[in-house]
């Protein structure tokens, strides 16, 4: 960063010459609910699933950009926190919040633009599957929907699978990893595996084939684990298509295959989508 917050704009770097760049909104009683989770856990989710998106583009996250309203009476400890939890989020990938704008509001919104870089490297994309790729995830599928699940129904654990939903864990080097693995494809999963990869394929003009029983389903996601692993979202964690015979790190799981055709089926069968979408 050349300039940091203080002027009418920051200064970013930008070795590579391009620049990464998404943005998402975040709204109270939409995307978080202050009963449910405090300042703290709703800034380091609002950056996570930005962080996550630069990330999935095969690039390193380098600055955010935070546009907060707010009614007058919201307390200031609790922005305090969530701008505490924007920065330790922005601290485990090297970035920095390096700006934004507050503004008041009849609830709290929150605007996030991320900012990347690709070093040199290609964007990873969603329309570069090739039939004949395999299909691979890294990360955790099904939590944060599962912790969802729990909140909505009053309970209070698994613990684990709660913290999950309040504040995903993407692991943001697999973004760059899957480009030094030769990845033709990827993307981050934000609205559920079936969905994303469907994105993919519809990108691609591919068919996505996915074996049910290859797919990481954890054993504390209970009797709906493998709803919840094929069509929760806010996990972020990365999906992607690589050529067959790439060896990939045991991190990386393949779940299926690329092949001629359109559409996702799962075990052989066409599968809905399944996943978020806020306008259905």
């Amino acid at each position: 960063m050349e300039l940091g917050p203080g002027d009418d704009a920051a200064v970013v770097r930008a070795p590579d010459g391009r620049v990464v760049a998404t943005s998402d909104l975040l709204v109270q009683d939409r995307h978080f609910r202050l009963d449910w989770s405090g300042g703290y856990d709703v800034g380091r989710k609002a950056a996570a699933q930005n962080l996550a998106d630069v990330a999935a583009m095969g690039a390193r996250p380098t600055g955010l950009l935070v546009g907060l309203g707010a009614p007058p009476e919201t307390d200031v400890a609790w922005v305090e926190a969530l701008c505490d939890g924007l920065r330790d989020e922005c601290d485990l990938v090297g970035a920095s919040v390096v700006g934004g704008d507050v503004v008041r509001a009849p609830l709290i919104v929150i605007a996030i633009t991320a900012l990347g870089d690709l070093a040199g490297e290609r964007p990873l994309t969603r329309s570069g599957a090739r039939s004949g790729d395999v299909v691979a995830v890294r990360g955790r599928l099904g939590f944060a929907a599962a912790g969802l699940a729990l909140l909505e129904a009053g309970a209070e654990g698994p613990a684990e699978l709660i913290a999950a939903h309040r504040r995903p864990q993407p692991p943001y080097d697999a973004g760059p990893e899957a480009v030094r693995l030769g990845a033709t494809a990827l993307l981050d999963v934000s609205d559920g595996l079936v969905q994303d990869l469907g994105h993919i394929a519809d990108a691609s003009g591919v068919r996505i084939e996915l074996e049910g029983a290859a797919l990481p389903v954890s054993a504390v996601l209970g009797p709906e684990g493998r709803h919840h692993a094929l069509t929760g979202g806010d996990d972020h964690a990365f999906a992607g298509t690589f050529p067959a015979g790439v060896p990939l790190p045991d991190r990386w799981r393949v779940v299926g295959r690329v092949t001629e055709g359109t559409g996702l089926v799962v075990d052989g069968v066409l599968y809905d989508r399944g996943g978020w979408d806020h306008f259905s």
